[in-house]
């Protein structure tokens, strides 16, 4: 929690500690929720989560159109949420996100994988286009004062194994 609230710190109150609980409550409780963590002598400086969208999943609720036929429909085994991909800022620009990213999403038995975010979050934006993502849409969550988020598709790669570089990142899988 302390890293989420540095990470937003000024983030309004989308960004808030009781919202976060709350999505990172429901999060954890699905079926196979996966995260990675970084850290440097004990200390947390990074993470990463997500989990399979499940059938009759809430996700995409607040997408907008455009969207390809089909898009949003998922039987449990089609797409991965990347919900999560926090980087302390004193850890920044030194290859912790990427590994992370690759950790978790590298070599995923789902045939693609989905994130949100913001537009104005241009750090990200050139990483994850960097990292093989593909703008599709943008969304709106139904949270309270959400902003509007671009959607991004990755296919998977399941031929790319997990990063070498992992001697600070350890995986916290859950569910099937």
């Amino acid at each position: 929690m302390d890293l989420y609230l540095e990470v937003y710190a000024g983030g309004g109150e989308f960004h808030s500690e009781d919202r976060y609980r709350r999505q990172l409550s429901l999060h954890m409780e699905r079926d196979g929720w996966e995260m990675v963590t970084a850290s440097f002598d004990g200390v947390l400086v990074g993470y990463i989560y997500g989990f399979p969208l499940p059938p009759q999943t809430r996700w995409w609720e607040g997408i907008h159109d455009p969207v390809p036929p089909g898009f949003t429909e998922e039987d449990g085994t089609r797409t991965f949420a990347l919900s999560e991909l926090l980087v302390h800022s004193g850890w920044r620009r030194q290859g912790i996100a990427r590994v992370l990213h690759d950790d978790l999403v590298g070599g995923r038995a789902e045939s693609r994988t989905t994130l949100l975010v913001r537009p104005d979050n241009v750090p990200a934006q050139m990483a994850y286009r960097s990292w093989g993502w593909r703008r599709v849409t943008t969304l709106q969550p139904a949270w309270p004062r959400s902003p509007v988020f671009e959607v991004l598709v990755r296919t998977t790669d399941r031929r790319r194994p997990p990063s070498p570089n992992r001697s600070a990142v350890s995986s916290y899988r859950t569910g099937a």
